[in-house]
């Protein structure tokens, strides 16, 4: 098989976390005056830093999104975060790459230690040789970063890994980590954006994420 590394996002690509994620940026943003948001505007809150996301889709100045974070936080840590739901096919997917020998990792925007609780709870941590996500005060999206730091901290061949997410950010950093990637279309990213950044391979489901992997 090409592949051997297999990282995984984990919001919009493992866990459909779109109400824990958007119910907590409406909370946040209540705390600002942005009452009643679009949905169109809270989905984009899944994938990208906190940081970003309120510097980015609602232009707020560095003090107060570092304010709105902390807001965040604050309802998401109280238990918020652990109302997702793992996408249907997906434990079967992380125990078929198991069983076929591939090292799964998580490679997340989200805090790392948050990720590995929530997916301790969801009770499939232990599919994972590790989580590699940002530090709590960490505010970047960069997901080539965090790519890199799995190949160089795990000693891996960078030609047999590859990417699995559901956003722009996670295709555009495995063009610039120099990995290929796979593009799912259940998750949280806009379609158009996932398109122009290029993916190696688009995934409609999990069955088709384990039929690239084990047919490359």
């Amino acid at each position: 098989m090409k592949y051997q590394n297999i990282f995984f996002d984990m919001d919009g690509t493992i866990t459909d976390s779109g109400y824990a994620i958007m119910s907590t940026a409406q909370y946040a943003l209540d705390h600002f005056g942005y009452h009643n948001q679009p949905e169109e505007k809270l989905r984009k809150f899944v994938g990208p830093s906190l940081m970003d996301s309120f510097q980015n889709i609602y232009g707020f100045s560095e003090k107060d999104a570092a304010e709105a974070t902390r807001i965040y936080r604050q309802l998401y840590e109280a238990g918020r975060m652990y109302e997702v739901t793992v996408y249907p096919g997906i434990e079967s997917l992380l125990h078929e790459c198991q069983k076929a020998g591939f090292n799964s990792f998580v490679v997340t925007s989200k805090v790392e230690d948050s990720a590995q609780l929530i997916l301790n709870k969801l009770g499939i941590f232990d599919y994972f040789k590790a989580v590699i996500g940002p530090a709590r005060n960490d505010p970047s999206s960069n997901k080539e970063r965090l790519i890199n730091r799995a190949i160089d901290e795990y000693d891996l061949d960078r030609q047999k890994c590859i990417m699995v997410g559901d956003t722009h950010f996670d295709i555009d950093g495995a063009h610039r980590s120099g990995i290929d990637s796979i593009a799912v279309t259940y998750g949280y990213g806009d379609s158009e954006s996932i398109k122009k950044a290029g993916p190696t391979y688009f995934a409609s489901d999990p069955h088709e994420i384990l039929n690239i992997l084990l047919n490359s």
